[in-house]
């Protein structure tokens, strides 16, 4: 069942999971039993079900794979700018897609369409990044 709190959710979203501190802008859609914690999402993103996420930017148009467990892990500095990429946070850029079953550490940033080999053994480590061929983080 359909869970909000301390949250602000756009027009027409669809929410089938638990959504807490966080703001979702239009047209997005929480698949069944997707967690989303203290996060920003865009509009028009789908969120897969089963999926956790926390702490996380999460850009408009964006497709979340199902299981996938994004702003986990140990903490690591953000080998891509430290500055920019901080305070735990995963930031994924408009238009990423993000395949079913990856998990995603802290301090990461991804941009583009991403598939199951981008991610070693279903991971991208915290502090790391993936930016896909002619786009720019």
């Amino acid at each position: 069942s359909a869970t909000v709190g301390r949250s602000i959710i756009g027009a027409g979203d669809e929410i089938r999971g638990e959504v807490t501190g966080s703001v979702l802008g239009s047209g997005v859609v929480v698949g069944e039993g997707a967690i989303i914690r203290d996060s920003i999402i865009m509009k028009d993103t789908y969120i897969g079900k089963g999926t956790y996420i926390e702490k996380s930017i999460i850009a408009e148009n964006c497709k979340i794979g199902e299981n996938c467990k994004i702003g986990v892990g140990e903490y690591a500095e953000s080998k891509l700018n430290p500055k920019v990429y901080a305070f735990d946070l995963v930031t994924i850029g408009s238009d990423s897609e993000i395949p079913d079953n990856v998990e995603i550490g802290k301090n990461t940033a991804i941009h583009g369409v991403t598939a199951d080999a981008d991610y070693q053994n279903g991971r991208l480590e915290s502090g790391c990044y993936i930016v896909k061929e002619g786009e720019s983080a």
